[in-house]
């Protein structure tokens, strides 16, 4: 038997994949870019044609399959948009299906990952729901423009505190798991980093790592919105959900730092400034 990762070419999906060869594990990739699945993975892994919306790619992908690492796509807002995939899983009795949460998600019903954990637990599938903090690579990403350009943090975050993470120990924590079905069954992790900063000390680690002076512009909601929407063109759907997240950052729900990547994986997590120094490039003009 394999394990299935959907978001296979994403910033976490391509991490799971790699731990998981490292832990000589059969993987099978699935995606609508096939080619560019083979590209990156080549014969290591089976790539195969899939999409959330036609469940008549459903049944290759489940094929041979016993565990499975579920991402929602970020164009796909509305969570009823995972639930005919998750009945269809139901159906080949997987021993472990791992979703991407949300670290506090399960206090918030606005997130979309709510009610999609909720959708797994209710089909009885075993679950092993990982909840992260902030993406490290959602700084050297979405945010990274505004950083290049403008030399400003453009998140509406207010003072709230954040503990960040870096996407590759989101997916070394999630292969670890899937490696080992039968000991995480029906269970929840939330990981962080090893620090909660505010977006004040996150602009004084880019300053010293560029050597630039780089500010947190603390946008309001309307003024984020605005720009993200109409500015960089960003699909409106997408850019509510980044909404819902960072008011559930203004509301506390992102400052805890737990200890659960250390336990899972005998590793200590990046901190942010080391990661800011190995992805330097991307916040260069």
């Amino acid at each position: 038997m394999r394990v299935l990762v959907t978001g296979a070419s994403g910033n976490v999906g391509k991490y799971v994949v790699m731990e998981l060869l490292k832990r000589d594990q059969r993987v099978l990739v699935a995606g609508t870019d096939t080619e560019r699945l083979n590209h990156m993975f080549g014969e290591r892994v089976q790539v195969v044609k899939f999409n959330f919306l036609d469940p008549s790619t459903f049944e290759l992908a489940l094929t041979d399959v016993d565990r499975v690492f579920l991402m929602r796509p970020p164009h796909l807002g509305k969570p009823d948009d995972l639930y005919p995939f998750i009945l269809a899983a139901k159906e080949k009795n997987i021993a472990l299906m791992s979703f991407l949460s949300l670290m506090g998600v399960e206090n918030n019903t606005i997130p979309p990952h709510h009610k999609i954990e909720k959708a797994i637990e209710k089909a009885g599938i075993p679950y092993a729901h990982i909840r992260p903090g902030f993406f490290m690579q959602n700084v050297s990403g979405i945010h990274a423009e505004e950083i290049k350009q403008l030399d400003e943090i453009w998140i509406p975050a207010g003072r709230s505190k954040t503990s960040f993470i870096d996407a590759e120990d989101i997916g070394t924590v999630i292969a670890t798991v899937l490696a080992d079905a039968s000991m995480h069954k029906n269970t929840a992790y939330t990981i962080t980093g090893p620090e909660a900063l505010d977006y004040d000390e996150v602009a004084q680690i880019l300053s010293k790592v560029t050597g630039r002076s780089i500010r947190y512009k603390n946008p309001s909601f309307l003024k984020y919105r605005s720009h993200y929407v109409k500015v960089r063109k960003l699909d409106k759907g997408y850019v509510n959900v980044t909404l819902a997240l960072y008011l559930m950052t203004r509301l506390g729900t992102a400052k805890a730092v737990t200890d659960t990547f250390f336990k899972l994986t005998g590793k200590q997590p990046k901190t942010f400034e080391n990661f800011v120094t190995d992805y330097k490039t991307c916040f260069i003009k």
